[in-house]
């Protein structure tokens, strides 16, 4: 049984359409020199038979098409089989499909073909999430954490539902905190087609909700929080009313928005009552 759902994290192609997403070491073009004394740019380079390649199984992913999408990554594959981007995007195409013991293999090679392959760890914790192996998840996210590199907020993210599921609060905190200070849009809902899984639900949805309220809360950030507060009570989280003595929610906790989620009932609370004779 599938834990949660699946994003992978986009990267959008510089000269394409919006949806056009692609990894960041594959350039759609290529700039050769500098500006002219006249201001004009140099014309860009033409691309490579195996950046168009690329480019076209990219587009697939973010068209979910991840049967052909995983065909055209392994013809790349062929003429590099040691390629741990193209590993990686595979093991995403196949996870998606819900093929997790092809997609673990893919993602296993990227990681032998390139020790730095953080994406590929956060994918294979993304598969112990998936399997509700929630400590070795944890691992994972860890470790991807540790190679470092520049798509960090959604393996914190990760690693804060990790912790989560296995409820340990404080920790799940800490981990949506760093998340959000990379990232203040962590939480929102993302697109396919990128090289980083985040997963996006937990059995507890309501606590969840609860503690990425308190994570806005304490950036001051009254809009999310109360968005996620109005989240939490509609999933039916009984403890709502905490945050008015929280310190976390300090900063936010006067602001209307706040106070109208955690004092209107939900609407449909609101139909339930009896009408008055």
């Amino acid at each position: 049984m599938r834990v949660g759902a699946l994003y992978a994290i986009p990267l959008l192609l510089p000269f394409a359409s919006a949806w056009s997403l692609r990894q960041p070491d594959v350039s759609t073009t290529a700039y050769s020199g500098a500006a002219s004394s006249a201001g004009q740019d140099s014309a860009p380079a033409p691309m490579t038979p195996r950046q168009v390649a690329q480019m076209h199984a990219d587009l697939l992913m973010a068209r979910k098409d991840y049967s052909e999408a995983a065909v055209a990554y392994q013809r790349l594959l062929d003429q590099d089989p040691r390629d741990a981007v193209v590993l990686n995007k595979i093991g995403i195409a196949y996870q998606q499909l819900g093929e997790d013991a092809l997609a673990e293999r893919f993602y296993k090679k990227a990681m032998r073909a390139d020790a730095k392959a953080g994406s590929a760890v956060n994918n294979l914790g993304t598969i112990e999430y998936s399997r509700q192996r929630f400590g070795k998840a944890i691992k994972y996210y860890k470790k991807a954490i540790g190679i470092g590199g520049d798509r960090l907020a959604p393996i914190y993210s990760n690693l804060g539902y990790a912790y989560c599921s296995v409820k340990l609060y404080p920790q799940a905190m800490e981990a949506f905190g760093k998340a959000l200070a990379l990232d203040p849009n962590i939480f929102e809902a993302q697109g396919t087609g990128g090289s980083v899984v985040q997963h996006r639900t937990v059995a507890d949805q309501g606590t969840l909700y609860f503690l990425v309220a308190k994570s806005y809360a304490r950036l001051g950030d009254a809009e999310h929080t109360a968005r996620y507060l109005k989240l939490a009570r509609d999933d039916g989280y009984k403890h709502l009313l905490a945050a008015e003595k929280d310190p976390d929610f300090a900063r936010v906790i006067k602001d209307p928005q706040v106070q109208d989620v955690l004092h209107r009932p939900p609407p449909y609370e609101a139909q339930q009552k009896p009408v008055a004779n």
